[in-house]
């Protein structure tokens, strides 16, 4: 899940609400997806996006492991169950708080994290990486006011590369 929300800068809610159906395989090695909800997009006709290959590994190694069972593609499973319905976005930032203490990280630096922090490190290594602000926003499905990558650079140092998840594997980039 954080490799797929930092590679397609994902808000939250667009994760929880992505379905199997909305991933195919493009032939490449890479995944297509299709974001079908998203607040930048008033008319609902949703934004495909491409993962890396690396993403594109471990979430057909999540997949496998799930199961059949869902149309979700992040569901719960409760005592190897699976409940077919979508996660709540407060999940997100809880696996990103988790992934954050087992990589190391202490309580404030922990503390620093949100269910943005995917969007807004890839923003931030994007910026780095000489990338402008239209091509970012491009990218991650646009926003309303051209100064949110701008203002998300200026943020607290994110910690992605302890992580596992880093500049290298924004999609198309793998």
């Amino acid at each position: 899940m954080l490799a797929l929300g930092y590679g397609l800068l994902a808000r939250q809610s667009e994760l929880v609400g992505l379905r199997d159906s909305d991933v195919t395989d493009d032939g490449t090695g890479t995944l297509r997806v299709f974001i079908r909800r998203s607040k930048s997009d008033p008319f609902r006709n949703g934004q495909i996006a491409y993962t890396s290959r690396r993403t594109a590994d471990l979430l057909r190694g999540w997949v496998a492991m799930r199961g059949p069972g869902t149309q979700w593609l992040f569901c719960p499973i409760y005592r190897g169950k699976i409940i077919d319905r979508c996660r709540e976005k407060t999940t997100v930032r809880r696996i990103i708080y988790e992934a954050a203490a087992k990589a190391g990280l202490t309580a404030a630096e922990i503390a620093a994290f949100s269910g943005h922090s995917m969007r807004v490190g890839a923003a931030r290594d994007l910026l780095k990486r000489g990338f402008d602000i239209a091509a970012i926003m491009r990218a991650g499905g646009g926003s309303r006011s051209p100064y949110s990558p701008s203002t998300w650079s200026r943020r607290g140092k994110m910690f992605w590369p302890k992580l596992g998840c880093c500049d290298a594997h924004i999609a198309g980039v793998c």
